[in-house]
């Protein structure tokens, strides 16, 4: 018997407090659409005893494990901690693209990255962003920095934009669905 398709199910939902639930979610999705969704919120990991620095590698270390096991990554590009897409997030995304697996993603924000960084230079960056205003922004018309989108592209989906209402930005499913339905026909063909 062969198994299903794994989808790897980046984003900056294993930062939520009810990160298993939505990542179960995703996982029922996922087998609907015909994929086992492979959540990276592994709540059995070991790292009891070890360094905070250790438990980071061991955590960094089960992520690419479970990256290779997977035939294709959706991402969640929905603007985290900041303009951009969350910064692990784009690391998920180019490794798997370096594996040359297809990469599909969703942003539940609808203004392009050029929009976003421009009204966040108006109400001022943080002491710790190095961002100035004679520094050129992006401005491709994309949702997410090109390499992102350009690796989208490539993999044969879209990225897919929609509005959601305030606070269910990290929430709302309808993207990322939109995404397995890409998935189907990229990975299942």
């Amino acid at each position: 018997m062969s198994r299903r398709p794994c989808l790897y199910l980046a984003g900056p939902e294993v930062f939520l407090p009810d990160a298993l639930a939505v990542g179960r979610a995703k996982q029922e999705l996922c087998a609907r659409h015909g994929f086992d969704g492979v959540f990276p919120l592994d709540a059995s990991l070991d790292r009891a005893g070890y360094s905070k620095r250790e438990q980071a590698r061991r955590i960094s270390m089960a992520n690419e494990a479970a990256m290779r096991s997977c035939d294709a990554l959706v991402a969640n590009l929905t603007p985290f901690r900041g303009v951009s897409m969350d910064a692990g997030t784009a690391f998920e995304v180019g490794f798997m693209r370096a594996l040359g697996r297809p990469v599909l993603g969703y942003t539940n924000v609808v203004a392009d990255y050029r929009r976003r960084a421009e009204a966040y230079r108006k109400v001022g960056a943080s002491g710790a962003d190095a961002d100035e205003l004679d520094v050129a922004i992006e401005d491709f018309d994309l949702a997410e920095n090109l390499m992102i989108e350009v690796a989208i592209l490539a993999s044969g989906g879209e990225v897919i934009r929609r509005g959601v209402p305030p606070g269910r930005e990290m929430r709302d499913l309808a993207g990322f669905e939109a995404c397995l339905i890409q998935a189907q026909r990229i990975v299942l063909g």
